[in-house]
């Protein structure tokens, strides 16, 4: 279909530009470590060094230009407004981090300058056998001070259903749109099946009231138990989750070997995991792509070989004017930040172009950002910087907080 095309077009063009020298200086400006960081567009962006953490994992701002970052190993921090840490929050979830799982993503629910609601998502072990696990969410009161803050009134309002063995896939991204709604992003936990599997809300989209609660408008609502939450099916590992400027829900995910994948999300779709991908097992055995089976949702673009994409955001700031609409995506295994930009294109109705004036929206690699580094979180600040969380995977590594700027 045209966004396969599209993705491979554009990956082939990538080629060619990705030649272009990309590279990453330190410079020392007093106390405050920058970065002269080169794209494969040619674009120079300044890097600022503002904090340092173990393992962090998720970032979101507050109304008032602070912000939050979670850390994996159970850490939940008050940033100050230059991105400094100001102290803990405390009473946070309990976590025992294994594998991929941990203290997870954070947002801010609707009004919170009144009512100080925040969602925030983590993995629990089963309390009788400590082999099973699944990620879930907890609604609370956050209550703010100048060097921290505390959690209250915590409420868990879902859960991965069923808990499994394995500690990976777990995604638990979240999102609340601007119509008042909760989207969490649920792994397929590595079973590949659970993601078509209706009896599971392993590997899908959910939509949640506020509260935790299945929403009458959802397409499969009706059918009892967790199908009633479910916005769409199909998926496998979806670390990164955004609306754009129109309220359309956009998410990526991980394939298997290569095949990873930037979605335009629609209501009730099959994005096809494990029955399609563009990627291939593990093992070396092939999985068909996905413009061989219409049933189907296509990819708006898709990797080959992979990305490893964690985070994401589509921009709408004020400050990379000619970015607005474009999305940029962490890179993990790339150590890149990678933008892409987001067109539309005609509906081709698999081979009979032209009968359609229908539009969908594709999407095509600009450019990546390098320097060296696998990025695990990438968030908007209120001034229209890109701030970037770099990834750990060691003990002894540390994962800086990056605000990029024009350079000049």
């Amino acid at each position: 279909m045209t966004a396969r095309n599209s993705a491979l077009t554009a990956l082939s063009a990538i080629a060619l530009a990705t030649a272009l020298p990309a590279c990453a200086e330190n410079h020392n400006e007093g106390a405050m470590e920058t970065l002269s960081i080169e794209g494969s567009d040619g674009t120079m962006l300044t890097g600022t060094v503002l904090e340092e953490f173990g393992a962090p994992w998720a970032m979101t701002f507050l109304p008032d230009d602070r912000a939050l970052v979670t850390e994996k190993t159970g850490e939940l921090w008050l940033l100050n407004k230059d991105g400094s840490k100001a102290g803990q929050i405390t009473n946070v979830p309990a976590v025992d981090p294994r594998g991929q799982g941990g203290l997870g993503d954070i947002v801010l629910g609707q009004n919170f300058d009144e009512t100080g609601t925040v969602y925030i998502s983590f993995v629990e072990r089963d309390e009788e056998d400590d082999e099973l696990s699944g990620a879930a969410v907890e609604k609370a009161t956050l209550t703010l001070t100048e060097d921290g803050g505390e959690l209250s009134d915590r409420e868990v309002i879902w859960r991965q259903s069923p808990k499994v063995t394995g500690n990976g896939h777990y995604s638990h991204r979240l999102a609340v749109s601007s119509d008042g709604y909760l989207f969490i992003t649920s792994g397929e936990r590595q079973k590949f099946t659970p993601a078509q599997n209706m009896d599971m809300n392993l590997g899908k989209i959910v939509r949640l009231t506020l509260d935790g609660e299945p929403v009458e408008s959802n397409p499969f609502y009706g059918n009892g138990g967790v199908a009633d939450q479910i916005w769409s099916l199909g998926h496998r590992n979806l670390l990164g989750i955004d609306f754009d400027a129109e309220g359309n829900l956009w998410t990526h995910e991980m394939g298997p070997r290569g095949g990873d994948e930037l979605n335009f999300i629609v209501k009730g779709e099959n994005y096809g995991y494990p029955e399609v991908s563009d990627g291939v097992h593990y093992s070396g055995e092939e999985i068909p792509d996905h413009d061989t089976n219409p049933a189907y949702e296509n990819p708006a673009i898709s990797w080959v070989p992979a990305i490893s994409p964690a985070g994401l955001i589509i921009y709408k700031g004020d400050m990379f004017e000619d970015w607005k609409g474009n999305a940029f995506i962490g890179g993990l295994s790339s150590q890149a930040l990678i933008r892409v930009e987001i067109s539309e294109a005609p509906v081709d109705n698999n081979g009979a172009a032209g009968e359609s004036e229908e539009m969908e929206l594709v999407g095509s690699e600009a450019a990546r950002y390098e320097w060296d580094k696998r990025i695990r979180e990438v968030e908007e600040g209120p001034d229209g910087a890109i701030y970037v969380l770099e990834d750990t995977r060691r003990g002894s590594d540390i994962g800086r907080l990056i605000k990029l700027t024009p350079a000049g």
